[in-house]
């Protein structure tokens, strides 16, 4: 019995990280068959591939791949949950991978990221477009590390949590799940409480 090799991507989300996902996945090479959304029309062109229907059709697709090309992370969870689909993960060309990193699938690497020696990335994650994770960090499932964001060594990040644009994190501490971080803020210490963060040195709110 010879083992399928799946060569085409079906991306659940057809908005603008969809997108992004599509053109990752172009410039590695992949094919993609099509997008699949609940609120997107059928036939509607993106990036050259089509709105096939809705994520409930997803089983009529065996042979492809999948990736959640939605940014929020809870909605990303409640897919995935929902639909235990073979998922794959997009890297773009120009991330910068170190030794001993392990990519959880249906995580996506963003145009310019760096991530580290030995760090642990969970599945479905976003490591947006030039952040930077440095050596042996361990993040959750369903992070999101977004655009500009600089996270130092040795750092804890809990599943489902979201690091704001343009934040940085300081190296040997540790975040819990869930926690969202505000754009432009500077985590400093441990935190251990799910909720919202703000500021220099971030604070809940």
């Amino acid at each position: 019995m010879s083992l399928q090799i799946k060569t085409q991507y079906i991306i659940i989300g057809a908005g603008g990280h969809g997108a992004v996902i599509a053109d990752i996945l172009y410039r590695r090479g992949y094919m993609i068959k099509g997008f699949l959304d609940d609120n997107v029309k059928s036939g509607v062109n993106v990036l050259g591939a089509k709105v096939l229907g809705t994520i409930d059709s997803c089983a009529e697709h065996p042979e492809c791949l999948f990736i959640i090309g939605v940014g929020e992370n809870a909605i990303r969870r409640k897919i995935a949950q929902r639909y235990p689909l073979e998922y794959g993960s997009a890297i773009h060309p120009s991330a910068i991978i170190g030794q001993q990193v392990k990519i959880g699938l249906g995580t996506v690497l963003m145009a310019g990221c760096v991530v580290n020696a030995r760090t642990v990335i969970g599945e479905h994650c976003i490591i947006n477009t030039s952040s930077c994770l440095d050596h042996d960090n361990v993040l959750g499932d369903f992070v999101h590390i977004s655009p500009g964001t600089a996270v130092g060594g040795d750092v804890s990040i809990g599943a489902g949590t979201h690091i704001g644009i343009g934040s940085c994190v300081r190296n040997n501490i540790s975040i819990c799940e869930d926690v969202t971080i505000g754009a432009g803020s500077a985590v400093v210490k441990a935190i251990t409480k799910p909720g919202i963060y703000l500021g220099t040195p971030a604070r809940e709110v």
